[in-house]
Protein backbone atom coordinates (compact mmCIF):
# COMPACT_ATOMS: atom_id res chain seq x y z
CA UNK A 1 0.00 0.00 0.00
CA UNK A 2 1.17 3.63 -1.06
CA UNK A 3 0.85 6.40 1.68
CA UNK A 4 1.71 9.68 1.96
CA UNK A 5 3.65 10.15 4.91
CA UNK A 6 1.52 13.55 5.36
CA UNK A 7 -2.22 12.56 5.79
CA UNK A 8 -2.07 9.05 4.30
CA UNK A 9 -3.63 8.65 1.81
CA UNK A 10 -2.91 6.79 -1.78
CA UNK A 11 -1.01 8.59 -4.22
CA UNK A 12 0.21 7.68 -8.02
CA UNK A 13 3.55 8.73 -8.29
CA UNK A 14 5.39 9.85 -11.25
CA UNK A 15 8.93 8.30 -11.59
CA UNK A 16 10.43 11.65 -12.33
CA UNK A 17 9.55 12.58 -8.34
CA UNK A 18 11.11 9.30 -7.29
CA UNK A 19 14.72 9.98 -7.45
CA UNK A 20 15.94 8.82 -3.74
CA UNK A 21 14.72 5.62 -2.80
CA UNK A 22 15.11 4.04 0.85
CA UNK A 23 14.84 0.22 1.46
CA UNK A 24 14.25 -0.94 5.31
CA UNK A 25 14.50 -4.53 4.50
CA UNK A 26 16.53 -6.96 2.04
CA UNK A 27 13.48 -8.38 -0.06
CA UNK A 28 12.61 -4.38 -1.07
CA UNK A 29 16.52 -4.24 -2.24
CA UNK A 30 16.03 -6.95 -4.82
CA UNK A 31 12.73 -5.81 -5.56
CA UNK A 32 14.04 -2.38 -6.53
CA UNK A 33 17.54 -3.75 -8.77
CA UNK A 34 14.87 -5.67 -10.42
CA UNK A 35 12.87 -2.94 -11.75
CA UNK A 36 16.05 -1.76 -12.81
CA UNK A 37 16.04 1.37 -10.32
CA UNK A 38 19.64 0.42 -8.23
CA UNK A 39 20.93 3.51 -9.50
CA UNK A 40 18.16 5.56 -7.39
CA UNK A 41 18.63 3.52 -4.34
CA UNK A 42 20.66 5.30 -1.35
CA UNK A 43 19.83 3.91 1.49
CA UNK A 44 19.52 0.19 2.54
CA UNK A 45 19.63 -2.21 5.42
CA UNK A 46 22.93 -4.11 7.38
CA UNK A 47 21.20 -7.55 5.95
CA UNK A 48 20.83 -5.81 2.08
CA UNK A 49 23.55 -8.66 0.36
CA UNK A 50 21.99 -8.82 -3.03
CA UNK A 51 22.77 -8.12 -5.76
CA UNK A 52 26.16 -7.78 -4.79
CA UNK A 53 26.43 -4.16 -6.85
CA UNK A 54 24.00 -2.99 -3.53
CA UNK A 55 27.47 -3.50 -1.19
CA UNK A 56 28.58 0.00 -1.70
CA UNK A 57 25.13 1.53 -0.54
CA UNK A 58 24.91 3.90 2.48
CA UNK A 59 23.31 1.91 5.42
CA UNK A 60 20.54 3.26 7.20
CA UNK A 61 19.11 0.28 9.52
CA UNK A 62 20.68 -1.73 11.87
CA UNK A 63 20.51 -4.26 14.22
CA UNK A 64 20.27 -3.43 17.81
CA UNK A 65 20.83 -7.32 19.23
CA UNK A 66 24.32 -8.50 18.83
CA UNK A 67 22.81 -11.45 16.66
CA UNK A 68 26.02 -12.35 15.38
CA UNK A 69 27.23 -13.66 18.49
CA UNK A 70 24.58 -15.39 20.03
CA UNK A 71 22.59 -18.78 19.92
CA UNK A 72 19.33 -19.39 18.44
CA UNK A 73 17.99 -19.69 22.55
CA UNK A 74 19.59 -16.14 23.32
CA UNK A 75 17.84 -14.63 20.23
CA UNK A 76 14.60 -15.96 20.91
CA UNK A 77 15.11 -14.63 24.38
CA UNK A 78 16.15 -11.69 23.74
CA UNK A 79 13.85 -10.81 20.88
CA UNK A 80 10.54 -11.71 22.98
CA UNK A 81 12.17 -9.56 25.75
CA UNK A 82 12.32 -6.76 23.77
CA UNK A 83 8.84 -6.88 22.31
CA UNK A 84 7.30 -7.45 25.49
CA UNK A 85 9.17 -4.60 26.41
CA UNK A 86 7.60 -2.71 23.36
CA UNK A 87 11.60 -1.97 22.53
CA UNK A 88 12.47 -1.76 18.47
CA UNK A 89 14.89 -4.59 17.47
CA UNK A 90 16.19 -1.74 14.47
CA UNK A 91 18.11 1.20 14.98
CA UNK A 92 17.62 3.53 12.10
CA UNK A 93 20.55 6.49 11.53
CA UNK A 94 18.64 9.41 11.09
CA UNK A 95 21.29 12.05 10.66
CA UNK A 96 21.56 9.90 7.38
CA UNK A 97 18.68 9.73 6.09
CA UNK A 98 17.98 13.32 6.70
CA UNK A 99 21.18 14.00 3.88
CA UNK A 100 19.90 11.62 1.78
CA UNK A 101 15.62 13.32 2.02
CA UNK A 102 14.36 10.10 0.37
CA UNK A 103 11.14 10.75 -1.82
CA UNK A 104 10.06 7.04 -1.38
CA UNK A 105 10.66 4.73 1.94
CA UNK A 106 9.93 0.97 1.01
CA UNK A 107 8.67 -0.50 4.49
CA UNK A 108 6.82 -3.30 6.16
CA UNK A 109 4.08 -3.93 8.92
CA UNK A 110 4.42 -7.93 8.82
CA UNK A 111 6.87 -8.81 10.81
CA UNK A 112 8.57 -6.72 14.07
CA UNK A 113 11.78 -9.00 13.77
CA UNK A 114 12.31 -9.02 10.22
CA UNK A 115 12.71 -5.35 9.85
CA UNK A 116 11.61 -1.58 11.01
CA UNK A 117 8.04 -1.58 11.39
CA UNK A 118 5.39 1.37 11.68
CA UNK A 119 6.65 2.66 15.67
CA UNK A 120 9.96 3.20 13.69
CA UNK A 121 8.76 4.62 10.25
CA UNK A 122 6.22 7.10 13.24
CA UNK A 123 9.25 8.45 14.59
CA UNK A 124 11.35 8.80 11.60
CA UNK A 125 8.73 10.74 9.62
CA UNK A 126 9.34 13.50 12.71
CA UNK A 127 12.60 14.98 11.50
CA UNK A 128 12.71 14.35 8.02
CA UNK A 129 12.86 17.69 6.12
CA UNK A 130 10.02 16.79 3.72
CA UNK A 131 7.18 13.88 3.39
CA UNK A 132 8.32 10.93 1.92
CA UNK A 133 5.96 8.52 0.32
CA UNK A 134 6.00 5.46 2.24
CA UNK A 135 5.25 2.06 0.47
CA UNK A 136 4.30 -0.71 3.07
CA UNK A 137 4.90 -4.29 2.10
CA UNK A 138 2.52 -6.43 3.75
CA UNK A 139 2.80 -9.98 2.35
CA UNK A 140 1.21 -13.14 3.11
CA UNK A 141 1.37 -15.24 0.29
CA UNK A 142 3.23 -15.46 -3.38
CA UNK A 143 0.58 -13.53 -5.04
CA UNK A 144 0.90 -10.89 -2.82
CA UNK A 145 4.79 -10.80 -2.63
CA UNK A 146 3.71 -10.25 -7.38
CA UNK A 147 1.21 -7.49 -5.81
CA UNK A 148 3.56 -5.57 -3.80
CA UNK A 149 6.65 -5.70 -6.95
CA UNK A 150 3.41 -4.42 -8.85
CA UNK A 151 2.68 -1.78 -6.46
CA UNK A 152 6.13 -1.03 -6.26
CA UNK A 153 6.58 -0.26 -10.04
CA UNK A 154 3.75 1.54 -9.99
CA UNK A 155 5.06 3.80 -7.61
CA UNK A 156 8.42 3.86 -9.71
CA UNK A 157 7.46 4.53 -12.74
CA UNK A 158 8.47 0.58 -14.03
CA UNK A 159 5.02 -0.80 -13.85
CA UNK A 160 5.70 -2.56 -17.48
CA UNK A 161 8.49 -4.31 -16.21
CA UNK A 162 6.61 -4.95 -12.86
CA UNK A 163 4.24 -7.15 -14.74
CA UNK A 164 7.09 -8.93 -17.35
CA UNK A 165 8.73 -10.28 -13.67
CA UNK A 166 5.26 -10.97 -12.27
CA UNK A 167 4.30 -12.84 -15.78
CA UNK A 168 7.61 -14.96 -15.64
CA UNK A 169 7.30 -15.75 -11.85
CA UNK A 170 3.52 -17.40 -12.33
CA UNK A 171 4.79 -19.09 -15.28
CA UNK A 172 7.99 -20.86 -13.86
CA UNK A 173 5.81 -21.35 -10.54
CA UNK A 174 2.68 -23.29 -12.92
CA UNK A 175 5.71 -25.76 -14.52
CA UNK A 176 6.53 -26.77 -11.10
CA UNK A 177 2.99 -27.49 -9.88
CA UNK A 178 2.40 -29.07 -12.81
CA UNK A 179 5.36 -31.56 -13.07
CA UNK A 180 5.29 -32.00 -9.62
CA UNK A 181 1.41 -33.48 -10.41
CA UNK A 182 2.52 -36.10 -12.30
CA UNK A 183 4.92 -37.33 -9.12
CA UNK A 184 3.51 -40.66 -7.37
CA UNK A 185 3.32 -39.45 -4.28
CA UNK A 186 3.55 -36.14 -2.21
CA UNK A 187 5.97 -36.80 0.71
CA UNK A 188 5.40 -35.05 3.91
CA UNK A 189 7.89 -32.49 4.45
CA UNK A 190 8.58 -30.34 7.70
CA UNK A 191 10.70 -26.73 7.06
CA UNK A 192 11.95 -25.60 10.63
CA UNK A 193 12.32 -21.80 10.61
CA UNK A 194 13.85 -22.01 14.18
CA UNK A 195 15.98 -24.47 15.73
CA UNK A 196 15.58 -23.48 19.46
CA UNK A 197 12.87 -23.43 19.99
CA UNK A 198 11.87 -25.30 17.06
CA UNK A 199 9.48 -23.31 14.76
CA UNK A 200 7.63 -24.39 11.75
CA UNK A 201 7.16 -21.96 8.50
CA UNK A 202 4.50 -19.47 7.77
CA UNK A 203 3.09 -17.40 5.19
CA UNK A 204 4.21 -18.02 1.56
CA UNK A 205 6.57 -21.17 2.47
CA UNK A 206 4.18 -23.52 2.76
CA UNK A 207 2.70 -22.76 -0.47
CA UNK A 208 5.77 -23.09 -1.59
CA UNK A 209 6.19 -26.40 -0.45
CA UNK A 210 2.28 -27.54 -1.62
CA UNK A 211 3.26 -25.89 -5.26
CA UNK A 212 6.38 -28.41 -5.31
CA UNK A 213 4.70 -31.39 -5.01
CA UNK A 214 4.73 -31.72 -0.95
CA UNK A 215 2.94 -31.35 2.27
CA UNK A 216 3.82 -29.68 5.38
CA UNK A 217 0.79 -29.96 7.63
CA UNK A 218 3.07 -28.18 10.72
CA UNK A 219 3.56 -25.27 8.76
CA UNK A 220 0.73 -22.33 8.82
CA UNK A 221 0.46 -21.22 5.08
CA UNK A 222 -0.79 -17.52 5.24
CA UNK A 223 0.15 -17.03 8.50
CA UNK A 224 3.39 -15.93 11.04
CA UNK A 225 5.25 -18.64 12.16
CA UNK A 226 4.69 -20.18 15.34
CA UNK A 227 6.37 -22.89 17.73
CA UNK A 228 5.49 -26.45 17.61
CA UNK A 229 5.99 -28.98 19.96
CA UNK A 230 9.09 -31.20 18.86
CA UNK A 231 6.63 -34.06 19.82
CA UNK A 232 4.18 -32.49 16.91
CA UNK A 233 7.25 -33.12 14.20
CA UNK A 234 8.31 -36.38 15.89
CA UNK A 235 4.23 -37.35 14.99
CA UNK A 236 4.38 -35.62 11.67
CA UNK A 237 7.20 -37.73 10.28
CA UNK A 238 8.54 -35.91 8.06
CA UNK A 239 10.20 -37.88 4.92
CA UNK A 240 11.84 -34.56 4.47
CA UNK A 241 13.29 -31.84 6.98
CA UNK A 242 14.01 -28.87 5.76
CA UNK A 243 16.32 -26.64 7.81
CA UNK A 244 15.60 -22.83 7.08
CA UNK A 245 16.22 -20.29 9.65
CA UNK A 246 14.67 -16.97 9.50
CA UNK A 247 17.45 -14.41 8.49
CA UNK A 248 20.43 -17.36 8.12
CA UNK A 249 22.52 -18.08 5.16
CA UNK A 250 23.42 -21.52 4.13
CA UNK A 251 26.61 -21.98 5.98
CA UNK A 252 25.28 -20.35 9.28
CA UNK A 253 22.12 -22.59 9.22
CA UNK A 254 24.00 -25.86 8.61
CA UNK A 255 26.49 -25.24 11.47
CA UNK A 256 23.51 -24.67 13.54
CA UNK A 257 21.91 -27.48 12.30
CA UNK A 258 23.89 -29.74 14.45
CA UNK A 259 22.12 -29.10 17.36
CA UNK A 260 19.15 -31.19 15.94
CA UNK A 261 21.10 -34.48 16.54
CA UNK A 262 20.70 -33.87 20.00
CA UNK A 263 16.61 -33.93 20.25
CA UNK A 264 15.16 -36.88 21.14
CA UNK A 265 13.41 -39.45 18.38
CA UNK A 266 15.94 -37.64 15.60
CA UNK A 267 17.59 -40.53 14.93
CA UNK A 268 14.18 -42.24 14.06
CA UNK A 269 12.75 -40.11 11.82
CA UNK A 270 11.87 -41.09 8.71
CA UNK A 271 14.20 -38.14 7.03
CA UNK A 272 17.12 -38.74 8.84
CA UNK A 273 17.17 -42.46 8.21
CA UNK A 274 16.35 -41.70 4.28
CA UNK A 275 19.25 -38.89 4.39
CA UNK A 276 16.94 -36.60 3.46
CA UNK A 277 17.65 -33.56 5.94
CA UNK A 278 18.71 -30.67 4.16
CA UNK A 279 20.27 -27.44 4.91
CA UNK A 280 19.43 -24.02 2.19
CA UNK A 281 19.94 -20.28 1.93
CA UNK A 282 16.97 -19.28 3.92
CA UNK A 283 17.82 -15.61 3.12
CA UNK A 284 17.95 -16.04 -0.49
CA UNK A 285 15.03 -18.19 -1.45
CA UNK A 286 12.54 -18.21 1.50
CA UNK A 287 12.37 -15.71 3.93
CA UNK A 288 12.85 -12.69 2.14
CA UNK A 289 9.40 -12.35 -0.08
CA UNK A 290 10.84 -10.87 -2.97
CA UNK A 291 11.55 -12.33 -6.55
CA UNK A 292 13.39 -15.20 -5.76
CA UNK A 293 10.95 -17.02 -3.58
CA UNK A 294 10.30 -18.42 -7.03
CA UNK A 295 13.82 -19.78 -7.13
CA UNK A 296 13.08 -21.39 -3.94
CA UNK A 297 10.27 -23.42 -5.16
CA UNK A 298 12.06 -24.53 -7.58
CA UNK A 299 14.72 -25.45 -5.47
CA UNK A 300 12.05 -27.11 -2.57
CA UNK A 301 10.93 -29.48 -6.02
CA UNK A 302 14.41 -30.40 -6.88
CA UNK A 303 14.73 -31.42 -2.96
CA UNK A 304 11.48 -33.52 -2.77
CA UNK A 305 11.17 -34.52 -6.28
CA UNK A 306 14.96 -35.01 -7.34
CA UNK A 307 13.95 -37.74 -10.58
CA UNK A 308 11.68 -34.90 -12.06
CA UNK A 309 13.61 -31.67 -10.98
CA UNK A 310 16.83 -30.60 -11.64
CA UNK A 311 18.39 -27.76 -9.67
CA UNK A 312 19.82 -25.14 -11.83
CA UNK A 313 20.81 -22.55 -9.58
CA UNK A 314 23.58 -21.70 -7.27
CA UNK A 315 25.83 -24.44 -5.20
CA UNK A 316 25.63 -23.01 -2.34
CA UNK A 317 21.56 -22.90 -2.35
CA UNK A 318 21.78 -25.78 -0.41
CA UNK A 319 23.21 -28.80 1.40
CA UNK A 320 22.32 -32.62 2.26
CA UNK A 321 23.57 -32.92 5.74
CA UNK A 322 24.49 -35.99 7.85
Amino acid sequence: MLQTASDGSSSQMAAAETRRIVSFLPSATEMVCALGLGDRLMGVTHECDYPPEIASKPVVVRNVLPIESMSQSEIDVAVTQRLRDGLSLYRVDETLMRQIGPDLIVTQDLCQVCAPSGNEVSQLLKVLPSNPQILWLTPKCLEQIFDNLRELGAATGRLETAETLIADGRARLEKVEATARTASSRPRVFCMEWMDPVYCCGHWVPEMVRIAGGSDQLGREGSDSVRVRWEDVLQWKPEVLIVMPCGFGLEKAADQARMLTSYPGWADLPAVRNGRVYAVDANSYFARPGPRVVEGTELLAHLLHPDRFEWQGPAGAFRKLD
